[in-house]
């Protein structure tokens, strides 16, 4: 459930603070026509993203990299323009049509941002075997708390920069916009490069592409963070405004309206801070946490006879999960597992790899056996038989005592485990 939450906002966050400001800028551009250009473009958004996501996962129809260069080209010039036009936006139809362009580039943030997010339960199920499932269900439960954190937020930005004042407004509208422009910008430039679509340059020219690509690929945070820090102004200016408040008033219900008013301020700008704070957080600290690498407990010994890896039944009669390994005349290490299944005389048996998730491996935590790379948790009663997240199927034979494992069904999966070539 915590690394569903975690890639949820780490999906969304950039798409939940450009929609906010945008959509508090737009009103202050226009209170009604800007309001429903807000609100019609968050929609069409993730109306597209809905059918991006079916298409994505149910057909082949979808190049992701080319709509991903399509989607950044044209939110590049529509932000640009944006910054531009809305400079004269106390002109109506300037005003308009900076509106129009805020639109359209909050639907393209969320068409771009979401169809991934709303295609987590399906690859889930790849993995587990019900949507009834717990660990199904945990993990959706994950990916709407993510969900609505990002709304949330969207919510806190959105009011905090309606309180803004009108340039003020503009400047973190626009200092966002730039910063996603670039982070699009060193994006775009790196699918050409992968496309080759930039063949005709100098050589020196594409080694400059290059470099900034890479650089930019291996500090891409940079400029979420750029983007999180420059909306921080946003509560600081709003908490500033509230502590030096000097509004004159006739009468006592006058001024508690005012003080009302100021304090609804102070509570959007606080929730705003809290919601950018935590979008950095999640990019570092909760990101390294859901995503730390589990050790896998290490390969035990066993003989080698007549072509048979033996495992003798005392070795493995304690219910815990054990591994074990062969290592091929190609240097690879092939692993299997087994476990003495709960309340039975019965062993599950299979190699430490899933025909959906690959040669990852499995641990045991608290006398569950997991997937390394999905964190499913296996029904220990079904390792040992075909299906969903299970160990792959091995031939075994049970004789005198032992778990004899030929050597013959461990080496028909040497290519699942190419990646594990021992080092001399």
């Amino acid at each position: 459930m915590f690394k569903y939450f975690v890639m949820t906002v780490e999906a969304l966050v950039t798409a939940a603070v450009m929609t906010g400001v945008l959509r508090g800028f737009l009103r202050l551009i226009s209170e009604r026509f800007g309001k429903s250009c807000g609100s019609v473009g968050a929609l069409a958004g993730i109306a597209a993203a809905a059918v991006m996501s079916y298409m994505k996962n149910a057909t082949t129809l979808i190049d992701t990299s080319l709509w991903n260069l399509r989607i950044f080209t044209v939110t590049i010039i529509l932000s640009l323009l944006l910054v531009i036009f809305s400079i004269f936006r106390s002109k109506k139809v300037m005003g308009g049509i900076s509106c129009v362009m805020g639109a359209l580039i909050i639907a393209l943030i969320i068409f771009y941002a979401l169809p991934d997010v709303l295609a987590y339960p399906y690859l889930i199920l790849l993995t587990e075997k019900s949507v009834l499932s717990t660990g199904f269900l945990l993990k959706c439960i994950g990916i709407l708390l993510g969900l609505l954190t990002m709304i949330v937020a969207q919510m806190a930005i959105h009011n905090g920069t309606l309180r803004l004042g009108p340039w003020q407004a503009w400047g973190v509208t626009a200092a966002v916009l730039v910063i996603n422009a670039a982070r699009q910008f060193c994006a775009s430039l790196g699918i050409m490069l992968n496309k080759r679509m930039l063949e005709n340059f100098d050589a020196d020219t594409k080694h400059n592409v290059f470099e900034l690509v890479k650089f930019s690929s291996n500090n891409s945070n940079i400029f979420i963070y750029g983007a999180i820090i420059v909306m921080l102004v946003m509560p600081v200016i709003l908490w500033i405004k509230s502590l030096r408040a000097d509004e004159p008033y006739d009468n006592p219900a006058q001024k508690r309206k005012i003080r009302k008013k100021w304090r609804v301020t102070r509570i959007w700008a606080t929730l705003g801070a809290i919601c950018l704070i935590f979008g950095m957080v999640t990019f570092t600290t909760l990101h390294e946490i859901a995503n730390r690498e589990i050790p896998l407990s290490p390969v035990e010994d066993a003989k080698i006879e007549d072509g048979y890896v033996i495992v003798p039944f005392e070795q493995v009669d304690d219910g815990h999960l054990h591994r074990f390994a062969y290592v091929t005349e190609n240097d690879i290490q092939i692993r299997f597992i087994v476990i003495k299944k709960p309340d039975s005389s019965a062993y599950g048996i299979g190699l430490d790899a899933c025909d959906v998730c690959g040669e990852t491996g499995y641990f045991e935590k608290d006398g569950q056996v997991v997937c390394k790379l999905c964190d499913v948790v296996m029904n220990i009663q079904t390792i040992g038989f075909k299906g969903g997240c299970n160990p792959v199927v091995i031939p075994y034979e049970i004789k005198d005592g032992r778990i004899m494992v030929p050597l013959e069904g461990l080496l028909e999966n040497e290519k699942r485990f190419k990646n594990n070539r021992m080092r001399s």
